[in-house]
């Protein structure tokens, strides 16, 4: 296998794709944890979007971040908009439908994580306040239709605009309408990273249905405690879901490449330059090439990133499953999950707390899992006694692992939240749910439950 490869290098070899896989493997003393955090954009007297543009608009939210805090611009070209900034290890990226994103550095402790959101919101507030922009961290946008919602000026996204529709019914909503919380674990080896892949496959519905917060539909309350978790059911199959060849005894980083060749590509970037290419597979573009260009490793990790499954792996292992959270339960996801995977006696609980299930018995109750969320009852148990479980492995592995804050708490202290709520059956779109029924002015409730 070849140990090293310049990221514009032609690939040479199937045995380059492996690569990212194997170099982001590491000893567990430098294993780190990573969240992002998305979150919308609204004016606070009308909850109208925020828009790209103006006074009052997402670049003058970013242009405050930079002369004010700090923060250094990136553009994906030398003329091109400001699309992310970048500070220390961290960086604030936009999401499709100008979803403001804070993509936190790799940290020791999710201690660490709570200083650094706790950091940013005061940034975020000390900009927004005078503005009247308010920021709400809700799984699925509460009030905007699909024209209502900016576009943000990012050449992938343009693409992607015109061509997840074709696969799927719900491929703008997910781009424009949604926001999530995710946690980037890290892994030692091939045999770690699969087996924490299988765990955290088998535990992603449970953690949406624990992680519910999206009730709200265009000014009402709708259906469904996680409109988000209904929206990646109608997601274009070949790029999301279980992954159910994950299960296999014989899964293996080359199993995941194999799947990844064969999904369709979204583009080739150049510089400045970028082609749509969803006609190919990566597997076609590597063979024949396209339009004279042939597959770099650059095409390769960008189209790894274009692949969203409930776990996707990359240099991380990034659980997607959960709706964005309320400040006080922003950190519980990475706490949960450094919990369940960063500890043996955890991971072998949880590998055996998921044994009697499989793909199928947990894709049969997911469109469930986005109406009731733990009230979803799963092999004859609710998710409620599922989470409570899931829950506790991670709580006694966080004493275990004892990292403790200035106070002397372990970080099972971020999980005290989501634990009450599990023992009581509820979720964050529960309490949304009873602070906006019945509210005269909807958009003031709602803004008043999740903003943040």
């Amino acid at each position: 296998m070849a140990t090293n490869a310049d990221q514009d290098a032609l690939i040479t070899q199937v045995d380059d794709l492996l690569l990212p896989f194997h170099e982001a493997c590491k000893p567990r003393s430098e294993f780190r944890i990573g969240t992002e955090a998305e979150k919308f954009g609204v004016l606070a007297e009308t909850g109208e979007p925020l828009p790209f543009d103006g006074e009052r608009s997402v670049r003058r939210v970013l242009s405050e971040l930079q002369s004010r805090f700090g923060w250094a611009a990136t553009r994906e070209y030398a003329e091109g908009d400001v699309i992310a900034l970048h500070r220390d290890a961290g960086s604030i990226t936009l999401e499709p439908g100008g979803q403001l994103e804070l993509s936190g550095a790799p940290l020791p402790t999710t201690h660490a994580t709570c200083r650094e959101f706790r950091r940013h919101m005061a940034e975020l507030r000390e900009i927004c306040e005078p503005l009247g922009i308010v920021w709400l961290s809700l799984g699925f946008h509460p009030f905007a239709r699909l024209p209502e919602l900016p576009r943000v000026p990012k050449l992938r996204y343009g693409i992607m605009e015109k061509y997840l529709p074709t696969r799927s019914s719900r491929a703008l909503d997910m781009m424009f309408r949604t926001s999530t919380v995710q946690a980037n674990l890290d892994y030692s080896s091939e045999a770690d990273a699969i087996r924490k892949l299988r765990v955290s496959l088998a535990l992603q519905p449970i953690t949406t249905a624990m992680f519910a917060n999206s009730p709200c539909y265009e000014d009402h309350l709708g259906s469904r405690l996680s409109e988000r978790a209904d929206v990646w059911l109608h997601m274009d199959p070949d790029r999301t879901g279980m992954l159910p060849f994950a299960w296999d005894r014989d899964m293996s980083f080359q199993r995941y490449v194999e799947w990844a060749l064969d999904v369709p590509m979204f583009l080739i970037k150049r510089d400045a330059h970028v082609v749509q290419n969803t006609h190919q597979t990566f597997r076609t573009f590597l063979r024949d090439g396209s339009e004279g260009q042939r597959a770099t490793m650059n095409d390769w990790k960008t189209h790894l990133n274009t692949l969203f499954p409930e776990v996707r792996l990359k240099n991380t292992l990034e659980m997607r499953g959960v709706d964005a959270q309320p400040t006080d339960l922003i950190c519980a996801l990475p706490t949960l999950w450094k919990g369940l995977l960063y500890d043996d006696l955890a991971l072998e609980q949880a590998e055996r707390l998921i044994s009697p299930l499989n793909p199928a018995n947990l894709e049969e109750v997911r469109p469930t899992i986005a109406r009731d969320a733990l009230r979803t009852r799963l092999l004859g148990r609710s998710l409620q006694e599922w989470s409570s479980d899931v829950v506790q492995i991670a709580c006694d592995s966080l004493d275990r692992q004892a990292r403790k804050n200035d106070k002397g708490e372990s970080e099972a202290v971020h999980l005290s939240r989501l634990r009450a709520q599990v023992a009581e059956g509820k979720t964050a779109a529960d309490i949304v749910r009873g602070q906006v029924a019945g509210a005269t002015n909807f958009r003031a409730a709602v803004i008043e439950a999740a903003r943040i």
